[in-house]
C-alpha cells in the first residue's frame, strides 16, 4: 500500500496578494532547504566517492607496472628468437587457448613549423598547374591530400599519396615540397595503453573491458624498451 502522502496542487492565481507573497516565500524556503541538504550530501559523500576512485586508481597503476615487468622479459624473448628488431608500436601475446594481451603506446601526428615551407612549395606547384580542366582534377587531388585534420595537422598517411604522386609527375619543386613535409614530421608520444581479449564458450573473441590510458606510471617507471631504438644507441 502506497502511504505517500501528495502536496497539493495551489492555483496562484487563486490566491490573495498576502497568501500568494507568503505562498512564495515558502517556496524560496523549500529550495534553500533542498540546496542546503544537497551541499550537505555532497560534502558527506563525494569524499567517499573520491577515496575509492583514488584506490581503484592506484591499484591500476600497480598493475600496469607488474604487467609491463613481466612482458619485457618475454619481448626480449621475442625479439632473441627472430634475431630482428622493429618499430611497431604494440606488441601481443597470445596462448593457445585464444587469450590475448596487448602492450602499445599511442601517438599524436604533429610537425614543426618546417611544414608550412613545404606545403607553400606544394601551393607554387599546384598554381602552376591550373590550366585546364585536365590539370583541375590533379589539383583537386593535392588539395585533398593537404587538407589538415580537426586540430590542424596534415594526415601522415596522405603525405604518403603526396610521396607517391610526386615521384611519379617528377617535378623538382613539387618533391622538394613533399620532402620538406616528410622531414617536418615529429608525432608526440600521447599514452601507454594494455588491451585485452579472450575466447569466450563459443570460440567469439571477446574484449577484457579496460580503461589504462590514462593511468600514469610511477615516477621514473623506465619504458625505453618500447620506444624506437637508433642503431648508435644500441
Amino acid at each position: 500500500m502506497n502511504t505517500e502522502i501528495k502536496t497539493p496542487v495551489i492555483n496562484l492565481n487563486n490566491l490573495s496578494e498576502k497568501d500568494l507573497r507568503a505562498e512564495l516565500v515558502k517556496r524560496q524556503n523549500a529550495k534553500a532547504d533542498i540546496k542546503a541538504t544537497l551541499e550537505e550530501l555532497k560534502s558527506e559523500s563525494i569524499p567517499l566517492y573520491f577515496d575509492e576512485l583514488k584506490k581503484w586508481s592506484d591499484e591500476g597503476v600497480r598493475i600496469k607496472s607488474h604487467i609491463f615487468k613481466e612482458i619485457k622479459s618475454m619481448l626480449e624473448m621475442k625479439l632473441e628468437a627472430y634475431s630482428e628488431k622493429t618499430d611497431q608500436k604494440s606488441h601481443t601475446f597470445t596462448t593457445k587457448e585464444g587469450t590475448s594481451i596487448i602492450i602499445g603506446y599511442n601517438e599524436n601526428a604533429g610537425y614543426t613549423d618546417d611544414v608550412f615551407i613545404g606545403v607553400a612549395k606544394v601551393k607554387s606547384f599546384i598554381n602552376s598547374l591550373i590550366s585546364d580542366k585536365k590539370t583541375a582534377g590533379l589539383v583537386n587531388q593535392i588539395n585533398r591530400l593537404l587538407r589538415p585534420d580537426k586540430k590542424g595537422n596534415l594526415d601522415p598517411k596522405r603525405v604518403l599519396e603526396l610521396k607517391q604522386m610526386a615521384n611519379e609527375y617528377n617535378d623538382i619543386g613539387l618533391i622538394e615540397g613533399v620532402e620538406i613535409i616528410e622531414n617536418a614530421y615529429n608525432p608526440k608520444l600521447s599514452s601507454w595503453y594494455i588491451k585485452a581479449s579472450f575466447k569466450n564458450n563459443v570460440g567469439i573473441e571477446q574484449n577484457l573491458p579496460l580503461s589504462m590510458s590514462s593511468i600514469p606510471f610511477p615516477e621514473n617507471f623506465d619504458l625505453s624498451f618500447l620506444l624506437p631504438q637508433d642503431d648508435a644507441t644500441e
